[in-house]
């Protein structure tokens, strides 16, 4: 398997010193070398062969010492409210676990989901569509839940390194960050497509028409595949585990006030809309009471054992990527490179439907999702003219493509979550590569249809 990723490897590098030399598509020299360090790192975060951590800081080196990228931009990443968010997420989540309110409030969610190990995960599946509702961000939605989650499954017997463990993880992980492509400020791609289209095209959208048009699919029946591909990858039988936790009236009291704050942060979060305040700024305020000493909620060394900087470098590394892909223009190239490829045809809807998906797919792989509406959104009325199809339509596929996740590195909360839960990342690969194909066979066809009936199309 190792010589086989290898093997894999050395392809890709042949093939991206063949970009560089070539400069296929029309690219200029500068495009060349982003492509070929882009095209390596992406198979290093693929196959696995070093930590994720490393292939990011192979990322950032190598598009500093070539001059492929100035350190401005290079380093940006670690200016943007999703790092912060990242942070936001690993202190609230120890806080949750330090202070033993992820064992209580599991205990409490214990008599729901504790009647089979089906119901416990589609329970967690449903408590994370649920906060998708009213908070606005998949970190934050994962740093409430995955404590949660993690502290019912030691109750329930499902000890690490056990596949019923990475099923929890793992539904956590997708479950509060998938469903949410469909309700329109609960992703920062959503928001992204929102703001260009408004700013390009003078496009609104509703949240009502937005809901309507993507949840019943993208949400719903979505979230039933996720399901079922956990319980098939990773089958499990829970026990009663331990004993409900018993908890000190100094330890309550520091519970209740760590609800306090845990509510007014979610408050602040459900209605940005209102106030204007960045997710990622409020979080970082709870951060900051959360982490005073003298309050004792993290105190300085759990602080320290439960950031983990190597996902911080993850992170940062995949929004890098996304950011030098459009910087350089080698995100629009691409995007027109698979633009004149596909089969556009007027009057053909379906396969139109079909080929936009596939764009932003595509698209999505090189700039991951937060990078796909801010390439293809210039090119909606190019694409309009194309297929036949409206303006609305053909900005509306993006969704369906930046939601249809090949490889996690795409979604960085996603790799979070998995993190804050204690697991690697693999296992998640097998069951995104598997909806993959689900929704490609099934759920795009369906969506098809639906909009039919909504007369989108």
């Amino acid at each position: 398997m190792f010589r086989a990723k290898e093997s894999i490897l050395a392809i890709v590098i042949l093939i991206a010193g063949w970009s560089l030399v070539a400069l296929p598509m029309g690219m200029t020299g500068n495009q060349g070398l982003v492509a070929a360090i882009v095209l390596v790192t992406l198979v290093l975060w693929g196959t696995g062969l070093v930590p994720g951590y490393v292939a990011s800081t192979f990322l950032f080196s190598t598009l500093i010492l070539t001059g492929a990228a100035a350190p401005q931009l290079v380093f940006s990443s670690f200016a943007s409210s999703a790092i912060w968010l990242v942070v936001t997420g690993f202190v609230i989540g120890a806080a949750i676990s330090h202070g033993g309110l992820g064992a209580r409030l599991g205990d409490l969610a214990r008599p729901y989901l504790s009647r089979s190990y089906t119901a416990l995960i589609a329970g967690l599946m449903v408590l994370g569509m649920a906060l998708g509702f009213v908070m606005p961000s998949s970190l934050g939605r994962a740093a409430v839940l995955v404590p949660i989650g993690m502290a019912l499954a030691d109750a329930l017997g499902l000890e690490k390194g056990t596949a019923g463990r990475t099923g929890v993880a793992i539904t956590i992980a997708i479950g509060t960050n998938m469903p949410s492509f469909a309700i329109l400020p609960s992703n920062i791609p959503n928001v992204i497509l929102a703001g260009v289209a408004e700013a390009s095209l003078g496009t609104h959208f509703g949240y009502g028409r937005y809901l309507l048009l993507h949840y019943p699919v993208l949400g719903l029946l979505k979230s039933v595949a996720i399901v079922a591909l956990v319980l098939k990858f990773f089958p499990a039988r829970i026990t009663q585990g331990d004993a409900p936790h018993t908890v000190t009236s100094a330890a309550a009291g520091r519970q209740a006030a760590l609800i306090a704050i845990f509510l007014v942060t979610l408050l602040l979060w459900s209605t940005d809309q209102l106030h204007g305040l960045n997710p990622a700024w409020i979080g970082l305020g709870t951060s900051l009471v959360l982490m005073i000493p003298q309050f004792g909620f993290v105190p300085p060394p759990v602080f320290r054992t439960s950031v983990d900087f190597s996902m911080l470098l993850f992170v940062a590394g995949a929004l890098t990527l996304g950011t030098v892909v459009n910087a350089s223009g080698l995100g629009a190239l691409i995007a027109g490179g698979v633009f004149d490829a596909l089969p556009f045809e007027e009057g053909a809807d379906f396969l139109n439907f079909v080929s936009l998906c596939l764009l932003s797919v595509v698209t999505s792989i090189f700039t991951t999702m937060a990078g796909v509406p801010a390439v293809l959104t210039p090119l909606v009325p190019q694409l309009a003219k194309a297929t036949g199809l409206s303006q609305e339509a053909v900005l509306m596929t993006q969704v369906i493509g930046f939601s249809s996740v090949l490889f996690p590195y795409q979604v960085g909360p996603l790799i979070v979550a998995m993190g804050l839960a204690g697991e690697s990342t693999r296992p998640l690969l097998k069951v995104t590569l598997a909806l993959f194909a689900i929704t490609a066979l099934i759920l795009i066809p369906v969506d098809f249809l639906w909009w039919k009936f909504l007369g989108v199309l």
